[in-house]
């Protein structure tokens, strides 16, 4: 095996995680496939680089050797290509990010400034995922968080790639009143008579995926209110019993509201990166990877409902 920066890059998140299971959803690949990597790279090097633990892993002395040599030269690939200013400082390129609705953005943001000080980015809020895709592909972003659904992909040209950042799965908000507050998860047939908010269709999947969950639970929503705007809006609408959305899992919800999940978990939402492929340095990359996954495990622990949830629904092992 010849050493590249991908391998470097493995290394690094396992240290970040902690935990090879947890690096691999990190980086988006499988438990197996992140075990089969680090082995190789260990033989490369002919000595272990973590010890393993009952929690997780932990750098050797050698490890954290080579780790510190990683960072460098990762930290110098990065730093091909950009122009000294006249004064002589290398200035970073800016990188054009764009994401639709998700929560992940504001904390893979701020983790993101931690991990890369010195990277210059602008923001845009770009709803259809489908125009994320066209956007990358015209060259008018690098990077962009999108939605897809189980059995629907991202859909793009060979000149956009993409990887998961995490599947999880569709809640629903209802009022604090409403007659199947006492239940701990609804089943979506029991919600036929209700009117619903729906967020637009994005290009990717949604409502369709909804409306197809809709008609295996054998009914057609009663009423459909197309809603897209500030959350807080939408909640206090909710709490006023104008109707019922489906969420986010991790969705705060004000006072008013309840967020439950759905009996057999019928819908499901993933958050991917998507980027142009030459347009975004493998560092950056595997920051925004990072920082998204990141992110989105701090709002699931601030999300007792989803947590409850998932302690009923999961009983994966992680190492």
């Amino acid at each position: 095996m010849e050493l590249e920066l991908r391998h470097l890059r493995v290394l690094c998140a396992i240290a970040d995680a902690g935990s090879v299971g947890r690096a691999a959803s990190d980086l988006g690949y499988s438990q197996p496939a992140m075990s089969t990597q680090l082995q190789r790279i260990e033989q490369y090097f002919g000595h272990p680089l973590f010890e393993r633990t009952s929690s997780g892993v932990e750098l050797t002395r050698y490890g954290t050797e080579v780790l510190a040599q990683a960072r460098d030269v990762l930290a110098r690939a990065a730093a091909i290509g950009r122009r000294p200013t006249a004064d002589g400082v290398r200035t970073p390129r800016p990188l054009r990010l764009a994401a639709t609705n998700t929560p992940v953005l504001a904390g893979m943001l701020i983790r993101l400034r931690s991990r890369l000080p010195d990277l210059a980015l602008t923001v845009s809020s770009v709803y259809p995922s489908s125009e994320i895709v066209e956007l990358l592909e015209q060259d008018e972003l690098d990077a962009a968080i999108a939605a897809d659904y189980p059995g629907l992909e991202l859909r793009h040209s060979t000149a956009v790639a993409h990887r998961g950042i995490v599947t999880e799965p569709s809640f629903v908000a209802l009022p604090a009143g409403h007659r199947l507050r006492h239940c701990r998860e609804v089943a979506l047939a029991d919600l036929a008579d209700d009117a619903w908010f729906l967020t637009p269709d994005d290009g990717a999947g949604w409502p369709g995926v909804f409306y197809a969950a809709c008609r295996t639970a054998g009914f057609t929503p009663a009423a459909v209110h197309e809603f897209l705007g500030d959350q807080q809006q939408l909640q206090n609408m909710i709490a006023e019993g104008i109707g019922v959305s489906v969420v986010q899992a991790t969705l705060r919800p004000l006072p008013g509201v309840l967020v439950k999940p759905l009996v057999g978990t019928p819908l499901w939402c993933r958050y991917v990166l998507a980027w142009r492929r030459g347009g975004l340095a493998d560092e950056v990359g595997d920051a925004l990877l990072a920082s998204a996954a990141a992110a989105y495990r701090a709002l699931i622990a601030q999300s007792p409902h989803f947590r409850t949830w998932a302690a009923r629904t999961w009983s994966v092992a992680r190492r």
